[in-house]
């Protein structure tokens, strides 16, 4: 079996660094972290410092590379935006269709069962919408929000098991106790977002089996005193996991330092970048459901908003968002690094990514210090 030893950088393997080690790798996947004095027969690949560590995993990703997912929702499509993030370290995202017509979503679900299949980065699909709730609608077309039916539930559960990883962002008041039950125990990740619920709506539907909160703080209820809203019940809530936008315009850095202090449980935020199509393009504009979303520079990185000056996703990408989390979150590289490897990889049940530990997929990213992103690689190549 071929081999690949890695050599001159330090080692992040998802939970912790290894100095003066090298990474070995074997038909695609990690064999070992060893010391540096290992030396087994194959090529060996000499890095120039900086950092090695699994690649990054994106949950939420709209676009990149100049594509839309909802412009064509395709395997080309899901090809070229993985490829737009790729240069900034991400080597598993899930292509995320917000809300749009029933057939678009059979496309992007037909789409994904075969992107998902192939070594191109695609790692699965997020459907954010169409069962969210007009009143936190954000960029989304309120006009095509609807309730969870049975049909839907049925279609979510058949499509998880040809595609593996099926993520979907539902809100409180679209969806019922018992489906979200059914679709956990079936393996589809469910997520409450865009949603104006209530705590204890909210923990009914953590109880029965959500998984997370889609970028928390962001088109949902708020936390009051008296009223926690679905923000103070994801915070207050030890299993739900929350993604969060790190990019200087959907939360202020003082909001996401207090989560990232007050989160019951351990290592339950992660970053996701919700980008458009923007990253990983020269383009300074684009159109979202036939209005156009445009560039705004300035601030730690631009922000995209439509001509109401609604945010309409991000211009962030991971490795920005780690850069991020350092400078203004008081976050350490490896808490960072976690928020952007480990922990999303946790949340989506993709246990072979995120870690350098042995068995998993060689999705490798090199860096500097400094988070510039030198290569990358998927599995092993």
């Amino acid at each position: 079996m071929q081999r690949k030893v890695f050599i001159g950088a330090r080692i992040f393997d998802g939970e912790r660094f290894h100095d003066d080690k090298v990474l070995v790798v074997a038909g695609g996947r990690v064999e070992r972290i060893a010391s540096a004095g290992y030396h087994p027969a194959g090529e060996t690949v000499v890095l120039d410092g900086g950092v090695l560590c699994a690649g990054f995993v994106d949950a939420q990703v709209n676009g990149g590379g100049g594509r839309m997912l909802n412009d064509e929702p395709s395997v080309e499509s899901m090809y070229m935006i993985a490829d737009g993030h790729r240069p900034y370290g991400t080597t598993a995202l899930l292509p995320t269709l917000i809300t749009d017509t029933a057939s678009a979503t059979l496309s992007a679900i037909e789409a994904a069962k075969h992107a998902v299949e192939t070594n191109r980065g695609v790692g699965g699909l997020h459907l954010e919408g169409p069962h969210l709730a007009p009143a936190r609608k954000g960029a989304h077309l309120a006009e095509l929000m609807r309730p969870v039916e049975d049909k839907d539930v049925e279609a979510f559960i058949s499509a998880r098991q040809s595609i593996g990883t099926l993520l979907v962002t539902i809100a409180a008041e679209q969806v019922t106790a018992g489906q979200v039950r059914k679709l956990n125990e079936a393996g589809v990740i469910v997520s409450i977002g865009h949603s104006d619920c209530s705590s204890e709506a909210a923990e009914a539907l953590f109880d029965a089996g959500a998984r997370g909160v889609t970028h928390l703080f962001n088109a949902m209820s708020q936390m009051g005193h008296r009223t926690p809203g679905l923000v103070g019940a994801a915070l207050d809530h030890p299993s739900v996991w929350c993604g969060i936008i790190a990019d200087g315009h959907h939360v202020d850095p003082k909001a996401l330092r207090v989560a990232l202090r007050s989160k019951r449980g351990e290592g339950k935020l992660f970053f996701v970048t919700d980008a458009m199509s923007l990253v990983g393009s020269e383009l300074n504009s684009f159109t979202l459901n036939g209005r156009t979303v445009r560039r705004e520079k300035g601030g730690f990185c631009s922000k995209l908003v439509l001509a109401d000056g609604t945010l309409a996703g991000s211009d962030v990408d991971m490795a920005s968002a780690i850069r991020y989390g350092v400078t203004y979150l008081d976050l350490t590289l490896a808490e960072a690094l976690r928020m952007a490897t480990i922990y999303p990889a946790r949340f989506l049940r993709l246990h072979d990514r995120g870690s350098l530990l042995p068995g998993a997929r060689a999705d490798l990213v090199h860096m500097s210090d400094a988070v510039d992103i030198r290569r990358t690689w998927i599995g092993g190549e």
